[in-house]
């Protein structure tokens, strides 16, 4: 009984012990309640919007920028939530993605929806629906901060069809008519001359009627590796490869898919030949120094200057294709994401001339010219941008 008493008593005094401290610790004393404010910034941000601050509310609503993305398993999605990750900065720059239903249906976001800033879509959306007679002249409404990445077609498919042209007549899932997908797909088939019965058909049901054998085929235009293209297993299923050929290289790129990323579906080892579009992240072409164009002029300096976070893990690895100067034919650039790049190309010419000159020193050095690829070359460049960013004093 004493026993347990003085066990009771060291119990007792260590509660008490530890309640002092934690309210000499609590802003809010005794009362076990902790103030958010000393948690998040961003919880309080909204406990001040909650009490009216107006201020709060003008600064919040001015500094954060709505990006429409696509479906859910797509690379849009993932895009939009690691640019969320990144540049999200308390309440002085807040990105919400909003999940949407393709490259067509962003288009039309971008031009209609309310409170839309941004929009992810494919380079070949605009071109289709111009081009069948859909819409007016409405290219000049937009207006591209950056071409993102390649979006590959992957097109599955039982064994039994060895190429795109056995697709003649069979029945084949393109996504919804409201996505991109769909886009590319009929136009990369009609240039082949192949004429495909089309399915309108989600991705996730289309998987599940190619396995029971309810069509012969379904293609995604995702950005490599998909992931909801890597899930996809089934018996005697594989990936239809897409020749490069003539008619495609006005629009496309090729490219390949890769064993490692779609182990279920090709051989170790493998590749299969594809074609590839780039996606794009774009803007209303708004009018300078007016309220929205400063949102997004707002976003574009951020973003633009902690690209490289984005291009190292955790996240995408198709971020690591993203070249902010790189052009786009037919489209005109965002005024302030062209701003930023003519202010930040002097010093990214420079850093290449001293990257050459060094190089030429190096040769001399060693007697003559070495023999290196224009791959080599890049490849040397590249790690000499990363030293250069690890040394004391770099621009961060």
């Amino acid at each position: 009984m004493r026993y347990a008493t003085s066990v009771a008593s060291r119990c007792a005094v260590a509660l008490v012990c530890a309640t002092s401290a934690f309210a000499q610790g609590n802003p809010q004393g005794n009362k076990g309640e902790i103030d958010p404010a000393a948690v998040s910034d961003g919880l309080k941000a909204i406990f001040s919007y909650s009490s009216g601050n107006k201020s709060t509310r003008e600064r919040l609503n001015a500094n954060t920028v709505t990006v429409m993305t696509g479906t859910i398993g797509g690379t849009y999605v993932q895009f939009g939530a690691d640019l969320a990750s990144v540049l999200d900065d308390g309440d002085q720059m807040r990105v919400l993605p909003i999940v949407g239903r393709g490259s067509v249906q962003s288009i039309a976001d971008i031009l209609f929806l309310k409170g839309v800033d941004l929009g992810i879509m494919r380079a070949d959306t605009l071109d289709y629906l111009e081009r069948k007679g859909y819409t007016g002249n409405i290219r000049g409404q937009f207006a591209y901060i950056t071409k993102l990445y390649n979006e590959e077609m992957h097109v599955v498919a039982g064994t039994s069809i060895r190429s795109l042209a056995d697709l003649n007549g069979r029945r084949v899932a393109v996504d919804l008519p409201n996505g991109g997908t769909f886009v590319t797909a009929i136009t990369i088939f009609e240039r082949l001359g192949i004429k495909p019965v089309y399915a309108f058909i989600e991705q996730r049901v289309a998987y599940e009627k190619l396995k029971n054998g309810e069509l012969d085929a379904v293609v995604a235009v995702q950005g490599s590796p998909s992931r909801a293209v890597s899930q996809v297993k089934g018996d005697n299923l594989h990936f239809v490869p897409i020749p490069y050929s003539g008619p495609l290289q006005s629009d496309y790129l090729p490219s390949v898919l890769k064993a490692e990323d779609y182990p279920s579906l090709i051989p170790p080892g493998g590749r299969v030949d594809t074609v590839a579009v780039p996606a794009i992240l774009a803007a209303y072409n708004w009018s300078p120094k007016t309220e929205r164009y400063g949102k997004v002029e707002h976003f574009v300096k951020i973003f633009f200057d902690r690209l490289k976070s984005l291009q190292q893990p955790p996240f995408h690895p198709k971020w690591k294709e993203v070249v902010l100067s790189a052009p786009l034919k037919g489209w005109t650039r965002f005024p302030a994401a062209q701003e930023w790049l003519d202010k930040n190309s002097t010093v990214a010419s420079d850093t290449r001339q001293k990257f050459d000159a060094f190089m030429a020193a190096q040769a001399r050095d060693t007697g003559g010219q070495a023999t290196r690829t224009a791959e080599d070359d890049k490849a040397l460049y590249q790690q000499f941008l990363k030293w250069k960013e690890s040394q004391p004093g770099a621009r961060r």
